[in-house]
């Protein structure tokens, strides 16, 4: 029989995450600092609202781009909480911002595309911009530097094919920000190569110290930039997959038609729940976010503080959920020192090599964990870390 599985496909390898968890769900005692998922429920009011719908007989599709009340609450929640502006027609709602991200790469890459990734960064996007038949290419983002894109990064690997650059701030797995300034710095860069820029936002609301910068509400750059955020981060709401990508008209266009064929439409009870997020945001000021996130900013301290006293050390992230620590001084890799400290200690930690070359001294350790299991995850580590010392 000959082969059906396509090229593309076969050379796809397995996510570097995923092994992790699979293996903590069969470990008894396993703590899983690996999972980027909030350990708050998603508030009452919002799960009320999908019941609603649901007991009302909202259970048909809803139109392609998704309902117009949600649609035109994501335009409002974009202008007032990040000074960007897309009208609800230039909005259109996801199955999460995963399929954002696919579908602006579906819409844009021609076979050999380069696409411009930072370097740590998130484990979906070079897979995805190899399935579109582009080529990924890592842009070297160093702790020295806040884990942040520079002008001479960026101009070091631009070459004539160079398409795109995916912006994605409040990074994971660094939990390194750009400010207005850092943003600013690279524009020229991106206007003088004539690029797209795709900004993955999904962290937004999840900063400390200072509030985001959309690369979208800097002068000029909205007419180049596909903006994809939703609802699972910062509203504890994953498993809902609800997300939304806003794109100048010509790219809108052409996402909503592989939208059309590929999926349709997001489901509409999430979408319901969505609107009513939003809703309830407007009324009480984001306060549910806002506790959620000085809850997480008092973890992230904890972690960095306890990572820096044990030898390993530790940036400082501004944003998302997540620390970054090198292990160098231990002498491991971050991929030995994940598989040790896991079949050792039972400690689950993400190795820093599963989101780019740059990370492979370090590991990332999520903070969307209660606080209980965060001191005994760093007891079992430190206790591991004095092992290597021997």
């Amino acid at each position: 029989m000959r082969e059906f599985i396509s090229a593309r496909a076969r050379s796809l390898a397995p996510s570097g995450i995923r092994k992790y968890f699979d293996i903590v769900q069969t470990m008894q005692g396993a703590i899983s600092l690996g999972v980027g998922e909030p350990d708050f429920t998603t508030p009452w009011d919002v799960r009320n609202a999908a019941i609603r719908s649901i007991q009302r007989g909202y259970t048909q599709y809803t139109g392609n781009r998704g309902l117009p009340e949600l649609r035109e609450s994501i335009s409002r929640y974009l202008s007032e909480r990040f000074s960007v502006e897309y009208p609800a027609d230039q909005i259109i709602v996801t199955v999460g911002a995963s399929e954002g991200i696919d579908l602006v790469l579906r819409a844009c890459c021609e076979e050999g595309d380069e696409v411009l990734i930072p370097d740590p960064a998130y484990v979906s996007y070079a897979p995805i911009v190899s399935l579109c038949g582009g080529t990924p290419v890592s842009v070297a983002c160093r702790a020295e530097n806040g884990f942040i894109l520079t002008p001479e990064a960026l101009e070091r690997v631009v070459t004539p094919r160079t398409k795109a650059l995916i912006c994605a701030y409040p990074n994971n797995p660094t939990g390194g920000i750009m400010t207005r300034e850092q943003l600013e710095a690279i524009v020229p860069v991106i206007e003088t190569h004539d690029l797209l820029v795709i900004s993955d936002e999904i962290y937004a609301e999840l900063t400390y110290g200072a509030r985001h910068c959309s690369v979208a509400s800097l002068p000029g750059m909205r007419e180049r930039t596909v903006l994809l955020n939703g609802f699972s981060k910062a509203f504890a709401m994953t498993g809902w997959r609800v997300g939304f990508v806003c794109a100048p008209k010509a790219i809108d266009a052409a996402m909503l038609k592989i939208h059309q064929y590929s999926i349709l439409c997001a489901p509409r009870m999430g979408q319901h729940a969505a609107a009513a997020a939003l809703s309830e945001g407007f009324a009480d000021g984001f306060a549910s976010v806002e506790e959620m996130r000085d809850e997480y900013d008092r973890r992230r301290r904890f972690l960095v503080r306890s990572f820096n006293d044990m030898g390993l050390t530790c940036f400082e992230p501004r944003g998302a959920f997540y620390v970054f620590p090198s292990v160098a001084a231990t002498g491991l890799t971050g991929e030995e020192f994940a598989n040790a400290l896991l079949m050792r200690y039972k400690v689950a930690v993400v190795p820093g090599s599963a989101f780019g070359s740059c990370g492979k001294d370090h590991i990332r350790c999520s903070y969307a964990t209660g606080m209980s299991q965060l001191s005994e995850a760093v007891s079992r580590i430190g206790a591991f870390v004095e092992t290597c010392k021997k």
